[in-house]
């Protein structure tokens, strides 16, 4: 199933579900950030996914960085709310995603890095280089936020 991302396009179809998900900024000890290349659209994106009835939303962020990446942490912080009415995403099965994401901040514990059936590549990404990548602008958005160091998390 491929998905396409749409960002205040009139073209965009109307969403028919709401997903409450979350994703994690995951850095190595070179301060680099963990990226994957999804295999549904080829761009470049923080690892998560979407909320299960038995999670929590920390829960998602640590299930679905193991699911995707093959490693363990534990997060550590809060990078932002991401629910901009605009962010739109199309799926071929028929589903159009408004989606409810929170970004966290997470720590490697354990695990192997290995790319899953929903990835094909993984990397660690120096920021310097973020910029190069094919990447839709809303995972930038979240990435420059995190490299902010904020004080306080992002709402939108």
């Amino acid at each position: 199933m491929s998905r396409t991302e749409y960002y205040d396009d009139l073209r965009a179809p109307e969403p028919n579900s709401l997903v409450v998900a979350a994703s994690a900024v995951v850095t190595d000890d070179e301060g680099r950030i963990l990226l994957q290349r999804r295999r549904d659209n080829d761009l470049w994106a923080l690892p998560g996914g979407g909320m299960e009835m038995a999670d929590s939303l920390p829960g998602t962020a640590v299930r679905e960085v193991k699911e995707e990446t093959g490693l363990d942490v534990e997060t550590t912080g809060l990078v932002g709310t991401y629910t901009d009415p605009r962010h739109v995403i199309a799926y071929t099965d028929g589903e159009v995603r408004r989606q409810f994401n929170v970004c966290f901040t997470a720590r490697i514990t354990g695990g192997q890095l290995a790319i899953s059936d929903e990835s094909t590549e993984l990397r660690f990404i120096h920021p310097d280089e973020i910029g190069d990548l094919p990447m839709h602008h809303t995972q930038q958005l979240r990435i420059r936020h995190f490299l902010e160091q904020r004080e306080r998390p992002y709402l939108g």
